[in-house]
């Protein structure tokens, strides 16, 4: 690493609207898979921590979850308090934004920008598009909207332009010291990683035929050397979910359990043996009491 003098270590909060690739970015940048994805709006509810360290920089992500409108229940009430507070707390914002895809969902962001920090706005899904060259008209366009420190193009799937984006963040951290250890990729527990991994699992699985009344509840977290033992509940909002979320024989389930357990097993570098079943908690979502309970912030 470079001397104390010049190292720089900033927090960096990574918005935008719903889907538009926010957790992607930032398991691509640190290198591991610290917050959870799927196709389904609003998959991550949480503000997630996600650490890099360089030779010369540590960058901590910040994932939160995306602003939205639609939902006015306690849980969205909570995500997008998430939002506003962390543009509060950073050093720097990476806006993302859906190459060639401005809307009202981004209109309602930039007013929440803060005007007192750099805000860098990242064109992603740069490869989706069918002609590169309609790039950068659209970059220009964007451009007018808010005065922006740098705009940078990626594709966070495809890990395209993002040393590019990592050097041009760099130079807007500040001084400092690292908070984090140089091998450390997030702030969180194995146990909350553990909840989310499944979550994702049963959002994947799932697909569009629940609603989002879906959380998961680490009921016990033991481990005996590299084995960890983990007792997980799937929380679904009313009876008839509960069938779905187990499926026919069971089979659904146990296929959700079986993946969560390998990426589990692929973060964890050790053998998982994990217990799921689900629970019936009606109207959690909009109670704050369970949604405190449940480690909602």
């Amino acid at each position: 690493m470079n001397s104390p003098s010049s190292f720089r270590t900033g927090y960096l909060a990574v918005v935008g609207r719903p889907n538009v690739g926010k957790s992607t970015l930032t398991n691509r940048l640190v290198g591991a898979k610290v917050s959870i994805t799927s196709r389904k709006a609003q998959t991550t509810r949480h503000r997630i921590h996600g650490v890099l360290t360089t030779a010369d920089s540590q960058f901590v992500f910040v994932d939160t979850p995306g602003f939205q409108k639609r939902h006015r229940n306690a849980l969205n009430r909570l995500m997008n308090r998430s939002v506003t507070q962390t543009l509060a707390d950073v050093d720097v914002v990476l806006f993302l934004v859906e190459a060639g895809r401005w809307g009202v969902g981004e209109q309602d962001i930039v007013k929440l920008l803060p005007r007192d920090r750099p805000v860098v706005l990242v064109a992603n899904k740069v490869d989706r598009l069918g002609d590169r060259a309609t790039v950068l008209p659209f970059l220009e366009m964007v451009s007018k909207e808010f005065a922006f420190a740098d705009i940078v193009p990626v594709s966070a799937e495809r890990g395209e332009n993002l040393d590019e984006l990592l050097k041009t963040v760099a130079k807007y951290l500040p001084v400092a010291p690292p908070v984090f250890e140089a091998d450390d990729i997030t702030d969180r527990s194995e146990r909350f990683l553990a909840a989310e991994l499944l979550r994702e699992k049963v959002f994947r699985n799932l697909g569009e035929e629940l609603p989002y009344g879906i959380a998961v509840e680490i009921e016990k977290f033991e481990q005996e050397g590299d084995l960890r033992r983990i007792h997980a509940a799937v929380i679904v909002d009313k009876p008839a979910h509960k069938g779905i979320v187990i499926g026919k024989s069971g089979e659904l389930l146990k296929r959700i359990s079986t993946d969560a357990r390998k990426d589990m097993e692929a973060l964890f570098g050790g053998k998982v043996w994990l217990e799921t079943w689900v629970k019936v908690k009606s109207g959690w979502a909009d109670d704050e009491r369970a949604l405190r309970s449940l480690g909602y912030e």
